[in-house]
């Protein structure tokens, strides 16, 4: 199957080059795009320096809009496969095969999950997750321990359906529609890495507006949305 790994990458100057380094250290028979998401450090100038494959956003569109924006660039180029890979250096490119092998089993969506053989550590973000696990497995009857993973490969089917509807973004109530919609979803075990430069997106506030959002779409709006055939 052909795969492509696109890297969002936002302000990423003092990450990127480690990162795709990475990636074609441990995965070199895999295509690759960097996606500038409107960068305002000197990240597009360090990906020209180094002959990297890249495109870039006239302005910064956020986590939903590069998913997007990669799911269409794979299924506009012909990939069967596409994968997010973290720009900050978090992700590790050694479980990529392990993703395609399990899409190769039958399923639709392969994710890496820190707690599928492993507990969550004890934390207000870590309960939330929780909460998203379980609103999930009520509402799909799929267990999926780390709904909040940035390792999502996804079929050309799924891809299709990200690229062109607006309402399916990255976040756990995509996942739930898919699933509630025909869609195979599967796990393996991966360890991350912890960022070395920069700061995450994610602070405690938006953290808890996140979790609760996810649970209300989850439960009630995914309900109401058009059906696809997964």
């Amino acid at each position: 199957m052909k795969l492509l790994v696109f890297i969002p990458a936002y302000n990423e100057e003092l990450n990127i080059v480690k990162t795709v380094q990475n990636l074609q250290k441990h995965c070199p028979e895999y295509d690759y795009v960097v996606i500038n998401d409107g960068s305002t450090d000197g990240t597009e100038q360090v990906l020209k320096e180094n002959g990297f494959n890249y495109i870039s956003l006239p302005f910064n569109l956020g986590l939903d809009g590069v998913f997007q924006t990669g799911n269409l660039y794979a299924y506009t180029h012909g990939y069967d496969l596409c994968v997010p890979f973290d720009g900050d250096g978090q992700h590790n490119a050694e479980y990529l095969p392990l993703l395609v092998k399990k899409i190769e089993e039958g399923y639709d969506i392969a994710i890496g999950s820190r707690f599928l053989t492993k507990k969550k550590h004890r934390s207000l973000r870590m309960a939330g997750s929780s909460l998203i696990s379980f609103c999930f497995r009520l509402v799909t009857r799929v267990r999926f321990t780390d709904p909040t993973s940035g390792m999502r490969m996804v079929t050309r089917k799924i891809m299709k359906h990200i690229a062109y509807d607006q309402n399916s973004g990255a976040e756990p109530d995509s996942w739930a529609y898919f699933v509630l919609n025909g869609a195979k979803l599967a796990e393996i075990q991966v360890e991350m890495n912890e960022r070395e430069q920069g700061t995450s997106y994610f602070t405690l506030p938006r953290s808890i507006f996140f979790m609760l959002r996810m649970c209300i779409s989850i439960l009630f709006i995914q309900f109401f949305r058009k059906g696809g055939d997964f």
